[in-house]
């Protein structure tokens, strides 16, 4: 099976890291597609989160980094993909992605929506909550991956 876990991942954090690993170790293929979004300012440019996604991910052979812009089900269509996945946090992330799979579905019936929960030890954890921590001049070392060096 072929799988797509979309986001913006802005930064990428070890909670995505942990989707990616464990999803990763279950399909043949797992493209992870970064959302370029133009009207979305992000604090990290498309290259810079995909090479942060490329050198975390170098380990797992079956990983590929890849972007999109516009909608979702055409980025899935145009990759034959028909396998979307979708990270949960908290039942408050279920009532917003659920409605976006509902959409999707709509958009394009072959497209299925598959939810991995989050291990309980990410489950606080969101690019917004790094990033606000960041801002505030926090330790965000336990929260986002340790690579800007890298870039």
């Amino acid at each position: 099976m072929k799988a797509v876990y979309p986001g913006s991942f802005d930064p990428v954090t070890y909670g995505h890291l942990d989707i990616i690993e464990r999803v990763s170790k279950k399909v043949e293929h797992l493209i992870v597609a970064v959302l370029n979004n133009p009207s979305k300012k992000s604090v990290f440019s498309l290259e810079e989160r995909i090479q942060l996604l490329k050198e975390v991910t170098k380990e797992f052979p079956n990983v590929e980094i890849d972007y999109f812009s516009g909608l979702l089900t055409d980025y899935a269509t145009k990759r034959n993909c028909t396998t979307m996945i979708r990270g949960l946090r908290a039942v408050s992330d279920f009532e917003y992605e659920m409605q976006m799979a509902l959409v999707n579905k709509k958009i394009n019936n072959e497209l299925e929506t598959l939810f991995m929960v989050s291990s309980s030890k990410y489950a606080y954890l969101s690019s917004s909550i790094v990033k606000e921590v960041a801002m505030f001049g926090g330790n965000i070392s336990v929260l986002f991956l340790k690579l800007l060096n890298k870039l």
